[in-house]
């Protein structure tokens, strides 16, 4: 017989980490106790060797699946145990050096008691358990306990307490215990706000058939629902949404009702039953315009989703007709509802039951919610199917604030992104912590989101940054933040420049601790020279970047550019002593930028996302844009369904590491079918770029790939393959998005190199 104490850390806490380790000492008949701390859970055994061996391997091997084992470590203690049993004992409070666990979906054996009639769950809409539910969006401080959440005003009955306290039981030390009779209420408000009696689940299904748009009480905050086979609903929702031109989401009850309208690949049915349900951008099948009119119109890609809460499924089983048991969710479904975010547009989710009433007034015709606060306000996530898995598009609920491990440790940092896509992020020891999606700062609600989200990561976090870093640009409300910060706590403020942070995120990411040549594709960031950067090749070692090369400077008149491409495509008409073209191209609009306005009292700027906004004015397929990207998405989808094609031969040069693609646009002005135009832009910026890299990297090395317009599928399937073919390998972001929600963890990077040295 020997005695251990073992240390388990990592995602260890919320998980149901105490009740697996408790019936793993069981069945190998071991006596001793776990508990929980700040450190994680500690575990004293005794048995024999052979038996504790079997426990230190299983920890890891086959711990529940939302817990993450980092490491397990043992060692003998010098006193005989002398317990007879094994327990599980309360937690002991410290200095907190873990974190709360993300939020995931309801698990199958908490639907198995909402949808059966003999149990006391019975379509109850907050069944959860310690394996399953809302964490983050919930939890006020660590560490994780029901009176620390927003469950505290909720106190168990009789029959949940009893599961609490019962070791062999599942929803044993669940935080989020409940039933109908102690836990959370559903309730339906119509228009004005006024309770609606009838079943409130029925009644929101009565409302989504007829047309209606239903306000919904999510996870991380509310939703737009509507039927979105439903032409005129969805044509209705966006009228309400002041003309929201983004493509919608869309919900449905499992992966096998999605194959529908689109097409289902390799593991991407996997992808969308992951416990952390994002929104999961799948190839459309040809009908799928027809069946879903409006929802995502003239793009490549439709964003499903499964349900994520016991509410939301609860919606799909009424629909269903309330069948007992899980053999309908593997069936077909018709219902498909719109889930759109009832924010609006650049501001943070609405959390509160009264604003969310408040605000949506003339927009939802009725409210379903719930008496649970949200704490934490958590967009969805968006990703899709990248090689090897999945890859991030937005990280958000479900993801954040689960760690990401550093290559090394370092002080403790700050880092507070860029002015779009914001996201931030605070280090400790080695791991990072990055934010859910907080958005573009260009608004005082998402400043003060911003300013909360950082207070809130801190205080869970117990951290005091020794450094704040930020982008170089002084005109960013994150950068006057750091610099307000750094002045106030009396530590260093540091700058980064933009698409140097966004190839170290990618190096944070995969642990790369060593120099690499990176291509930046980008939209504009300020460059060291003061101008205005975002096709960029670079060399970075740490701190240190250097300027390999860069795009041809394209002339752009400021940020209307941006919403405006017409200005870059008669910029590059200019450029290509084509400008009397303009104001028959683009209307009179263009006529006050010419003759040489465009060019002549413009700045200039590399980025790559001004190349595929001009290509796109230039083949007549966005002139002007609703948002931000939506001229990359056009294209995109466009060269997808034109299929594969042969670059243009002549359609790019290179000289002194600038690489020139006026060629490829003169082409692209001259073009009369936009579908194969865009095809052709694709596959010559994929040709030119692999030429570019391969200039200067030597064969066999590794090339880091990064910034928004890697976003692109086509553009980024296409590069890897054509540097493959060169012999070299493209890295890229998987776990946090390549654009600007990853600049943050690219920042902490960049200072950590900093101060270590």
């Amino acid at each position: 017989m020997i005695f251990q104490r073992i240390r388990v850390s990592g995602v260890v806490h919320g998980v149901g980490y105490r009740p697996f380790v408790w019936r793993l000492a069981k069945e190998l008949k071991l006596a001793g106790w776990v508990r929980s701390d700040a450190h994680g859970v500690e575990i004293e055994a005794c048995g024999e060797q052979q038996l504790i061996d079997q426990l230190i391997v299983r920890l890891q091997n086959d711990a529940p699946e939302l817990a993450r084992v980092d490491s397990v470590t043992a060692r003998a203690a010098p006193v005989e145990c002398l317990a007879e049993d094994f327990y599980i004992l309360n937690s002991r409070g410290s200095r907190t050096v873990t974190v709360i666990e993300r939020d995931t979906a309801i698990c199958r054996d908490c639907l198995a008691e909402m949808f059966d009639p003999s149990n006391r769950r019975w379509r109850y809409a907050f069944a959860n358990c310690a394996c399953c539910g809302p964490r983050y969006t919930i939890c006020r401080s660590l560490p994780w306990a029901r009176e620390r959440t927003s469950l505290k005003p909720f106190v168990p009955c009789t029959r949940c307490e009893y599961e609490i306290r019962r070791p062999d039981d599942r929803h044993y030390q669940s935080e989020v215990n409940c039933c109908s009779k102690c836990g959370p209420q559903v309730e339906l408000l119509d228009a004005q706000g006024i309770a609606v009696f009838d079943d409130p689940i029925a009644q929101t299904l009565s409302l989504l058939q007829q047309g209606k748009i239903v306000a919904i009480k999510g996870p991380g905050g509310f939703h737009l629902a509507c039927d979105a086979r439903n032409p005129a609903a969805v044509a209705l929702l966006r009228e309400r949404k002041q003309g929201d031109e983004n493509p919608f989401a869309v919900m449905l009850a499992n992966a096998t009702s999605a194959a529908a309208f689109v097409q289902l690949g390799v593991g991407e049915p996997g992808l969308l039953a992951m416990p952390e349900r994002p929104v999961i951008l799948l190839k459309k099948r040809g009908n799928c315009d027809t069946a879903l009119p409006g929802v995502t119109t003239g793009l490549g890609w439709l964003g499903v989703m499964l349900p994520c809460t016991a509410l939301q499924y609860l919606l799909f089983h009424e629909a269903a007709g309330r069948p007992e048991g899980l053999a309908w969710l593997d069936l077909p479904q018709e219902l498909v509802l719109v889930m759109s975010s009832a924010a609006r547009e650049g501001e943070p989710q609405l959390i509160g039951n009264d604003e969310a009433v408040q605000q949506l007034a003339g927009v939802a015709d009725a409210f379903l919610l719930h008496d649970r606060d949200i704490v934490a306000p958590c967009d969805d996530s968006v990703a899709r199917s990248g090689p090897g898995g999945l890859q991030l598009v937005r990280r958000a609920r479900g993801y954040t604030p689960r760690p990401i491990k550093l290559p090394r440790s370092g002080p403790p940092i700050l880092a507070v992104g860029g002015r779009f896509k914001n996201t931030v992020c605070v280090t400790r020891g080695d791991e990072a912590f990055v934010s859910q999606h907080i958005g573009d700062l260009d608004n005082a609600a998402a400043c003060a989101f911003f300013d909360e989200t950082i207070a809130h990561f801190l205080r869970f976090l117990e951290v005091k940054p020794a450094l704040v870093a930020h982008d170089l640009d002084p005109a960013f409300h994150s950068t006057r933040y750091a610099t307000g910060f750094a002045h106030q706590r009396g530590v260093p403020a540091f700058a980064v420049q933009h698409h140097h942070a966004h190839v170290a995120a990618v190096l944070a990411e995969h642990q790369i601790d060593s120099p690499l040549i990176a291509l930046a594709l980008d939209g504009m960031g300020l460059g060291t020279d003061g101008s205005a950067w975002g096709g960029e090749l670079l060399r970075v070692d740490g701190v240190r970047l250097e300027r390999l090369g860069s795009l041809r400077p394209l002339a752009v008149s400021g940020e209307p550019a941006a919403r405006e491409p017409w200005r870059l495509a008669a910029s590059v008409l200019q450029q290509l002593g084509r400008g009397a073209e303009s104001e028959r191209r683009f209307g009179e609009q263009a006529a006050g930028e010419l003759p040489g306005g465009a060019s002549a009292s413009a700045a200039h700027t590399t980025s790559l996302a001004a190349y595929v906004n001009a290509a796109a004015a230039l083949l007549g397929v966005g002139a002007t844009l609703a948002f931000d990207g939506r001229a990359a998405m056009l294209l995109e989808g466009m060269a997808e369904h034109h299929g594969d094609t042969a670059p243009l031969d002549d359609g790019w040069s290179i000289a002194d590491g600038r690489l020139d693609l006026l060629p490829l646009l003169a082409a692209l002005a001259d073009e009369k079918n936009a579908e194969r135009g865009a095809a052709l832009f694709h596959a010559t910026l994929v040709a030119a770029l692999a030429e570019w890299v391969a200039a200067v990297a030597p064969a066999g090395s590794s090339i880091v790939g990064s910034g928004a317009c890697l976003l692109n599928l086509v553009l980024a399937r296409g590069l890897r393959a054509r540097l493959a073919d060169r012999g070299l390998h493209l890295i890229e972001a998987r776990r946090l998005p390549s654009n600007d929600g990853g600049l943050s963890l690219g920042q902490a990077w960049v200072a950590q190199q900093y101060l270590l040295g």
